[in-house]
């Protein structure tokens, strides 16, 4: 029994204690919070955009912490999940490893390349396992790309187009701040960075034009070169000032043998989805089963991931801390290029 604790009770430390109570072998036995009322079990301020909402969450059992230092003092906790702001994933991940405990740091994994360098270093050095929380691949639609390109059922894989675009989050006053969020790039394209280094491995150079909001990109578009020079990719992603179109992300992924193509739009009055279809080089349109799409089952299945590595002692293919230390590089190189 894997016995976790976890830092930080907002929406993200919700939905990943909702992944615990689905999975086997694994158990939340402590929390730390510096609110005194999620201390108590009133998650009910907590506010978020998919999940059953938080109410009053029975703590009996769970040992509850008002610091991580406390928490990690506690010799029952195995795995620390650190659902922290971004700008504390380093300090956490080097006081966890140092305490012994392995590591599920919520993406991204931090803000800086040399942060990502140390916090990996460090993990290696104290023989813990970091694990960071890109959680996109278990989306069932992205699942269903990745395990296309491994078994490689529509032959050689060729490229694709990758959109990921928000309004302007208005109540996230340090969302442009490159020091706590770290704008678009880092909160938002990160998760298609690292999709597009799990399909496609390491970009060799990439082209960016786009638009900055004081020192972060705003938004961009991007195409990246790699080692295949058959690979053509390519992404979009940022804030557009239009706030009736919240969310909004796709793909479509080409193949020798197929195309992919999958799109969901959140707007302001109703949600609207081009559900994932292949379309094949016969003429004919496959339209897959993908089963009950609620958000929350892609988090269950990433508690699962890292379950079982755990006691596995393996490396996730998918929850790396070097592919989630590339996805920062890869941002890194789009917004070297926006100026």
């Amino acid at each position: 029994m894997i016995k976790v604790g976890i830092a930080g009770i907002g929406f993200m430390g919700w939905i990943h204690y909702l992944a615990y109570q689905s999975a086997a072998d694994v158990e939340v036995v402590a929390i730390c919070s510096r609110n005194s009322g999620k201390r108590a079990g009133d998650w009910s301020s907590i506010k978020g955009n998919f999940g059953p909402p938080a109410g009053q969450v029975d703590l009996a059992g769970v040992q509850v912490y008002e610091t991580l230092d406390e928490m990690l003092a506690d010799p029952n906790v195995d795995l620390v999940d650190l659902c922290s702001p971004p700008a504390a994933h380093l300090a956490g991940i080097l006081a966890a490893a140092k305490a012994g405990k392995h590591v599920f740091c919520e993406k991204p994994l931090s803000l800086t390349l040399a942060d990502c360098d140390q916090a990996v270093k460090a993990c290696q050095q104290q023989q813990v396992q970091l694990f960071v929380g890109h959680v996109l691949p278990f989306f069932t639609e992205y699942l269903f790309a990745l395990q296309a390109v491994q078994d490689e059922r529509y032959g050689k894989l060729l490229g694709g187009s990758f959109k990921r675009v928000v309004s302007d989050p208005t109540w996230l006053t340090d969302f442009y701040d490159p020091n706590v969020v770290g704008g678009p790039l880092l909160d938002l394209h990160v998760h298609d960075a690292h999709f597009i280094r799990l399909l496609f491995g390491m970009p060799t150079a990439v082209h960016s034009v786009g638009r900055k909001r004081g020192q972060v990109v705003s938004y961009c578009q991007s195409v990246f070169e790699f080692g295949d020079a058959e690979y053509c990719v390519g992404a979009s992603s940022g804030v557009i000032d239009q706030q009736g179109r919240p969310f909004n992300h796709a793909y479509e992924i080409h193949f020798e043998q197929a195309t992919l193509q999958f799109e969901f739009a959140a707007f302001a009055d109703q949600a609207e989805a081009m559900p994932l279809k292949v379309l094949l080089a016969d003429g004919s349109v496959e339209r897959p089963e993908l089963g009950d799409g609620d958000p929350v089952f892609a988090f269950e299945r990433e508690v699962a991931e890292l379950v079982s590595c755990l006691e596995a002692g393996k490396v996730s293919e998918i929850l790396d801390a070097t592919l989630a230390r590339d996805a920062i590089e890869i941002c890194q190189m789009q917004a070297e290029q926006v100026v």
